[in-house]
This record gives C-alpha cells, sequence and structure tokens, in this order.
C-alpha cells in the first residue's frame, strides 16, 4: 500500500510517501523552489518524491493530507461575524487562502486523475491530528503523553491527549485566539523578525534579556487552566483582526516602541531583548503546565510534542528537565513540514488500523546523489576536485586547521535542522569562529548561536544532558568547565542546541566527528545548515556549489570530492 503525504494548506508545504507503513521518502517543497518556507502547492515535492521511490502517479493508493477545510472556514467566519470590523480581512486572509488552496489541489488531482474512481482516495485530516498523533505514531513510544501547540491550525491551538499503540486520545483543545504560538509570534514582529518563519531569531536573542524586567507583566498575559485550557489577554494583540500587526497599542504603551526591522540587523535595544526573555520565560513556564496537565491526566512516563511551538529547542529542554517525564519526542519536521508525514501515518495506522511498522529516527529522507552524478556534475562545472579514500580524514584534517567547510552527502534530511548531510561544518574551538560564521558565511544577526554535534556516546564528557537528541531540539547546558573549550557553540548563557550522532544512523558524520576528536582531543564540531539567512537548506549539488562560491566557506566536500578556492592576495 502507498501513501502519499502532504501539507498544502499552511506553510512549509511537503510531501512524502509511506509503502506498508515506512516512511520511503519527504520533501520540502523549498528546498526545490529555493523560496524558503514556501507556501505553493508542493507539486515539485510531489514529483521528486515518486522518483526517488521509483514511482509513479499510477502506483498510489491514498492521498492523506493535513488539512480539514470546513473546520478552517467555517468556525472562523463565525468569529469573525461576532467582531463586524473583521469580516473583510477574514475574507480575503482566511477564506480566500483556503478556496485558492483547495482549488490548487482539485486542480492537480484531476490533472493526474480525470476520472476520480481511478485515482487514489483522498482523506483529509485535521492538522493537529497530523501535528499529535502523527508525532506519536513514528515515535519509540507504545504508550506516551502528547502535547501540541502552533498558532492554529483551522481553528485549533493546541491538542492535549494521549497516544497508546495506534489509538490516540484527545483530552482537550484549544481554540483560535486563544494562542501560545499567537503569544510568541507577537513579540517576534515586536522584535523585528518575521512572524511564522523567525521565530527561532526570538529564542535566541532571548538569551541576551533579563526576563525579570517584564516577567511579572508577561507572566499575567497568558494563563493554562486547570485542564490545560489555554487564555490569553487579548488586549495586548491584534493577530486576532487577521490584519499585518499583531501587537495592539496597549502593547506598545506597556513595552515600549517596536524594533524597527530596517535599522540593521545587528541593531537591538537591551529593552527589546528584555522583551524577548520575558515572552520566552513565561512560553516555557505555560509549556510545563500543559505537561503537568497531562502527566496528572496519564502517568505516563514518555512525551510526544508536536507543532510549530515544539520547534523551540530551549522550551524543550527545559521540559525534559523539569516535566517529570522521562523523555520527549519531538520528530525533525514537527512543524507545519511534518504534517504530511502526519497525516499519511494517522490514515495508515488510525484510519486503516494497520500495525505500526516505522519509527522516526532517521531524518535522512530526502533525494541523494551517487559518486558518478557528483563527478559528473564537478567535470560540467569546471572545478578543480580532489578525491578522497578518506574524506572524513580530509576533512577533519582542514577544519582542525582553521577552514570552515560545506559539507554534502548521503540524503537530504527533512526539517529545519542541518543534521550533517547538507551542513556547514568548523571547529568549535575557536574563539572567533561564531563571529566569522555569521558575518563571512551565513551573513546573518551576530547574536545568533550555532549547534555543537556529537557522538551521541560523547555527550555526557561536554554535556549536561541524560537524553539524546538526533534533531537539535532539546536545549542542555554546557559542562561548566567545558565552556571555555568551545567558545563557538556556548551561548551566551551557557547553552548550546545539541545533535547526538548514532553510528548508525549516519556512520559518516559520526566518523567524522571522531577523525576530528582524535585531531583536537575533542570530538565536536560546530555544525549549521548549509544556506545563507534568507534561502533554504541546499536540495542539490549546484546549489551547494553556489552557496560555496558566494560566501566564505573554504571548501567545499561533495561525496568524496573536496574542493578549495584559489585564494587570491591583494
Amino acid at each position: 500500500m502507498n501513501i502519499l503525504g502532504l501539507n498544502y494548506r499552511f506553510h512549509d508545504t511537503s510531501a512524502c510517501i509511506l509503502t506498508d507503513g515506512k516512511l520511503i521518502v519527504a520533501i520540502e517543497e523549498e528546498r526545490l523552489t529555493r523560496k524558503k518556507h514556501a507556501w505553493e502547492f508542493p507539486s515539485r515535492a510531489i514529483d521528486a518524491c515518486l522518483k526517488q521511490a521509483s514511482m509513479d502517479y499510477s502506483d498510489l493508493d491514498y492521498v492523506a493530507l493535513s488539512f480539514k477545510p470546513a473546520h478552517k472556514v467555517l468556525p472562523r467566519l463565525a468569529y469573525a461575524g461576532i467582531h463586524a470590523a473583521n469580516v473583510p480581512s477574514f475574507v480575503s486572509k482566511e477564506f480566500g487562502g483556503a478556496f485558492l488552496k483547495q482549488r490548487a489541489f482539485w486542480a492537480w488531482y484531476n490533472a493526474h486523475w480525470p476520472e476520480k474512481p481511478k485515482g487514489p482516495h483522498p482523506v483529509f485530516i485535521e492538522h493537529h491530528v497530523c501535528h499529535a498523533a502523527g508525532s506519536f505514531l513514528v515515535s519509540p513510544y507504545d504508550r506516551a503523553a502528547v502535547l501540541s501547540i502552533d498558532g492554529s491550525g483551522e481553528w485549533a491551538t493546541s491538542w492535549l491527549g494521549q497516544g497508546e499503540g495506534t489509538a490516540c486520545e484527545r483530552f482537550h483543545q484549544s481554540y483560535f485566539p486563544m494562542s501560545l504560538g499567537s503569544f510568541y509570534e507577537a513579540v517576534t514582529q515586536y522584535c523585528g523578525f518575521q512572524t511564522n518563519y523567525d521565530e527561532g531569531k526570538t529564542m535566541g536573542l532571548a538569551a541576551w534579556g533579563d526576563p525579570a524586567r517584564y516577567g511579572p507583566i508577561v507572566d499575567d498575559i497568558v494563563t493554562v487552566g486547570a485542564d490545560g485550557a489555554i487564555h490569553v489577554d487579548l488586549s495586548f494583540f491584534s493577530f486576532q483582526y487577521w490584519g499585518r500587526r499583531w501587537c495592539s497599542q496597549k502593547f506598545y504603551d506597556v513595552f515600549g516602541p517596536p524594533r524597527d526591522p530596517s535599522s540593521g540587523k545587528d541593531t537591538f535595544d537591551q529593552r527589546h531583548m528584555d522583551v524577548a526573555a520575558a515572552f520566552q520565560n513565561t512560553l516555557e513556564k505555560r509549556a510545563l503546565e500543559l505537561c503537568r496537565v497531562l502527566r496528572r491526566r496519564t502517568n505516563a512516563e514518555y512525551l510526544v510534542i508536536g507543532g510549530g511551538v515544539a520547534l523551540n529547542s530551549v522550551m524543550n529542554g527545559r521540559i525534559v528537565r523539569e516535566s517529570g517525564f522521562r523523555d520527549a519526542y519531538v520528530m525533525p519536521a514537527a512543524g507545519d513540514n511534518g504534517t504530511a508525514i502526519g497525516a499519511a501515518f494517522y490514515l495508515y495506522n488510525s484510519v486503516l488500523g494497520k500495525p505500526r511498522e516505522f519509527v522516526h529516527l532517521d531524518p535522512y529522507v530526502g533525494p541523494s546523489y551517487s559518486d558518478d552524478q557528483l563527478s559528473s556534475i564537478i567535470r560540467e562545472c569546471k572545478l578543480a576536485a580532489v578525491r578522497h579514500a578518506d574524506i572524513a580524514r580530509a576533512t577533519a584534517r582542514v577544519i582542525r586547521e582553521g577552514a570552515i567547510v560545506g559539507w554534502f552527502q548521503g540524503r537530504m534530511e527533512i526539517g529545519p535542522r542541518a543534521l550533517g548531510n547538507r551542513s556547514i561544518l568548523a571547529d568549535p574551538t575557536v574563539k572567533d569562529m561564531k563571529t566569522r560564521m555569521n558575518a563571512e558565511v551565513k551573513h546573518r544577526e551576530a547574536f545568533r548561536p550555532f549547534a555543537p554535534a556529537i557522538p551521541r556516546e560523547c555527550k555526557g564528557a561536554y554535556f549536561d544532558t541524560g537524553v539524546d537528541d538526533p534533531f537539535m531540539l532539546k536545549v542542555c547546558d554546557v559542562l561548566l568547565d567545558k565552556r571555555d573549550l568551545l567558545p563557538a557553540i556556548t551561548h551566551v548563557d551557557g547553552t548550546a542546541r545539541l545533535q547526538t550522532v548514532d553510528k548508525d544512523v549516519n556512520p559518516l558524520f559520526h566518523e567524522l566527528l571522531l577523525r576530528f576528536g582524535e585531531l583536537s582531543g575533542i570530538p565536536v564540531l560546530l555544525n549549521t545548515s548549509f544556506n545563507i539567512m534568507g534561502e533554504p537548506i541546499v536540495e542539490s549539488p549546484h546549489d551547494a556549489i553556489r552557496c560555496f562560491f558566494s560566501t566564505g566557506i573554504d571548501y567545499l566536500v561533495l561525496g568524496n570530492y573536496m574542493i578549495g578556492k584559489r585564494v587570491v592576495h591583494s
């Protein structure tokens, strides 16, 4: 049985294919269009998935879609009707958008299956079910508490329940505009960043602020009830009106003027940092309260977290430490991109009643390029490349010598984090490496931190964590006596967004870390996504080559080939 899973309604559109309950391939549309956080219908991702799976459209039995149209339009229309002034904004932004998306889906479907009885059966599934149940069904747990939080799906903003076997039971759901995600998106806009996309920047900026300055005020803005109900004081916000501005005048009266995005990427008032810190701290506390509701209700040992807010790795790290659960599973594409996977697995396991056959611990489910293909592209681009029999040893050597390396290997990762196949790597012991990387390679804000990668068996020697973190989604402390050794990956607050690398999942990247450890005495590399600010992670060798020659990357490694730059001295 072959199921095509699609996220086509929300940002980060994506596609995946399941065969007999196993994830064969998953791809985000942005990687192919080169438009970050793509909203387009994922037609390119669908074709790429079929190609990777060696299938055509006739092989598909079902299409699982992470959106239930009526659940989006009807409740929101009723809400807009209560506030008559909202109706024009609603019609243009929500109703119009939903209509266009549905039209795009049916146009695609009818183009491939003009006679509907002969086409795969389309199944529309609630957005938060895809986040929550879909994440549980690919988790390593047979029983777990389940939490999903985002800005909003069709109408819901959270999902609290439990999963057992192939069944998921919902205990409580909050609805727009009572949204922790929108609460955090508002402060993201206040700090001069882009809502829906730049919340990770807000999280990084928060570490530079003092949460106590505005903490008591922010704590009163959002609360969680005993049943898990989220309540937001809407007098501080205007996101509920579907306009361009997310904060009300009261927000500015209390916290001061917002940061002007045109003021420069490195221009921040301490006030903006303090406000970001207060909102981050309150988000963490309210998420912990939701987890405690689930812990009391389920008495489960493990937790599964989904939704866009689940990408807040600082929050996740605190949940692991303080919630009472032994560990938490967050799938690598926990945001809307992963709902394609969630929809497909919910259909297979929960709707069709098939047994669970898959655990999503391997994020490398995208396209790959053979050695012959890489060699052909290198010749086509007239690049001077050296083929190494031991590419891990050769790469470790140049990194230890101070080089920044673009590392392109195997199948592409799914999700927003580069996890060792489409990565830029550097020596984390070099004091100015963070500054060099932000300024010369990533072209982004100077305050933003970088992540470390380490063999999973070595993590306890450098990081204060008792759990694995293969997807960079649980921030932990760098051990106090190791912070001076790892200046390039230790954030201002002494934390790091760790990636633990399993030898069985990514043997080549694991080998590279060990090789670097042999040279430096520290088996840790700075690992950041292979892109520059505003662009998606590279998908193809051509993408990698363009990024290499337009940035301060010193070497590009494509498979077993290493390409350097000719240094010209003025």
